[in-house]
């Protein structure tokens, strides 16, 4: 990238929301040049339900992490997750004018383009689209069609839906916040980004966050996405579960949970206990390490076994040879790798978002809790690059200044919102307002998962 631009990822999560402000440096990685995270408690199963909480714990957010990183932010990624969303494939079909006229990156957007056009169930709206293979005069497995001769681009599409209340919810809440939405991103997408290795895409791999809210599961074979998913279960239900299993406020359970949590039942013992304060002057209440990891288990069990059907949806035909790997806060918990093995079968690993990060970046942010943030920084680089080359593409020729994607920094030069209407990437914000009424595509072309 010729100037620096500064791109933002918002995660709003269901016991944090973050916000990082990432810039792509010389040798490919990413430097966070600053962050900002306050508690969410508008936000339940990773969707909004107190509009003016979650718009206040953004804007905390946001303010920490401009003033940290000395950036005004306008634009943001925001990472979208939660129980309603499901995915299904789509095969989409460009008939060429002119084959003997090389695919542009303009035919192969307008590809994905018409996909957002399908008929969804009322109620429902596409959030995200994503290619996985594309087909050249019937020749399958091309990864970069561009530059190619033919009279037919087919591509199969990873196709992300979500409940369109959800998606405005999110929307209303950024702009309250006065921001604008840049994209709005699957969150187990930007986690995958964040720890996944292309050697581990290609082998066949199983990403599982485990968040506050919600488990996000990302399956990736030949480098192709697969299959996403998101089990409505997380770390507040682990939180609830010791809450009443051990008769205590929900304070002191999570307390409890990060500093003497265990997924392993087995690896703790009856005489290691630890006292909880009583409420009001009673008596304190003990509680053994193994009660407590007893507890912690049988709900991670329940998790992973929910994460074993997800994989078996897609496994049958082949083996995920890089196993799984784990991410998220939940990710962090005592032994958590062990019971992940035992109850998969397959290899496991905790994934940090470090690989993709500058050594500038602060140590802290290395951890598993800001994989999706970190994420969600990353993919918005990418998509940023791909934006300026079909901009770069389509306004050879000329001298119009190139469409600005996302949230450079210009001094005295504030952006002309009008202008901002002319992006790239299609318009979410104008897809949830008009939505999709036109029936351009039968119910039949969709082959739903």
């Amino acid at each position: 990238m010729s100037n620096p631009a500064y791109i933002v990822g918002l995660d709003i999560g269901t016991t944090k929301i973050a916000c990082f402000v990432g810039e792509k440096v010389e040798n490919g990685k990413i430097v966070i040049r600053g962050y900002g995270k306050t508690e969410s408690t508008g936000v339940k199963r990773g969707m909004v339900f107190n509009i003016d909480e979650t718009v206040d714990a953004i804007k905390r957010a946001v303010s920490q992490a401009s003033e940290q990183s000395n950036v005004e932010i306008r634009t943001v990624n925001v990472g979208i997750a939660g129980h309603h969303i499901k995915s299904l494939k789509h095969r989409g079909v460009l008939m060429r004018e002119n084959s003997d006229v090389e695919i542009n990156d303009a035919e192969i957007e307008k590809l994905r383009q018409d996909v957002f056009k399908l008929s969804m169930t009322p109620g429902e709206e596409i959030i995200d689209v994503i290619p996985q293979e594309y087909i050249v005069d019937d020749e399958p497995g091309i990864r970069h069609p561009k530059g190619m001769l033919g009279s037919k681009l087919e591509a199969n599409f990873h196709v992300i839906i979500g409940q369109v209340s959800a998606a405005r919810n999110i929307l209303t809440c950024i702009n309250r916040a006065g921001l604008e939405m840049e994209n709005m991103i699957l969150e187990p997408i930007a986690s995958a980004e964040a720890v996944l290795g292309d050697d581990e895409k290609e082998a066949g791999v199983a990403l599982v966050d485990i968040g506050g809210g919600t488990t996000d599961i990302a399956i990736f074979y030949d480098d192709i996405i697969s299959h996403t998913a998101v089990i409505p279960f997380g770390g507040n239900v682990i939180t609830e579960d010791i809450r009443q299993g051990c008769s205590i406020i929900k304070k002191h359970a999570e307390e409890i949970k990060v500093k003497f949590g265990s997924a392993v039942a087995s690896e703790n013992r009856d005489d290691e206990v630890v006292s909880i304060p009583g409420i009001r002057g009673r008596d304190p209440k003990e509680i053994s390490f193994k009660t407590l990891a007893s507890i912690i288990q049988a709900r991670l069990e329940e998790i992973f076994d929910l994460v074993n059907v997800e994989i078996q949806r897609v496994n049958s035909q082949h083996k995920l040879i890089a196993g799984v790997v784990l991410t998220g806060g939940g990710a962090m918990m005592k032994h958590i790798q062990q019971l992940a093995a035992f109850k998969t079968g397959l290899d496991v690993r905790i994934g940090y978002p470090n690989e993709y990060l500058a050594n500038e970046t602060s140590e802290e942010l290395a951890s598993p809790m800001y994989s999706t943030g970190v994420g969600l920084v990353i993919e918005g680089v990418r998509r940023y690059e791909m934006a300026l080359k079909r901009n770069t593409h389509t306004s050879s020729g000329n001298d119009q200044k190139k469409v600005e994607v996302s949230q450079e920094v210009i001094e005295d030069d504030p952006v002309d919102k009008d202008k901002k209407s002319s992006r790239f990437f299609f318009n979410f914000r104008e897809r949830l307002i008009t939505g999709f009424s036109k029936n351009l595509f039968r119910d039949e072309d969709i082959d739903k998962e």
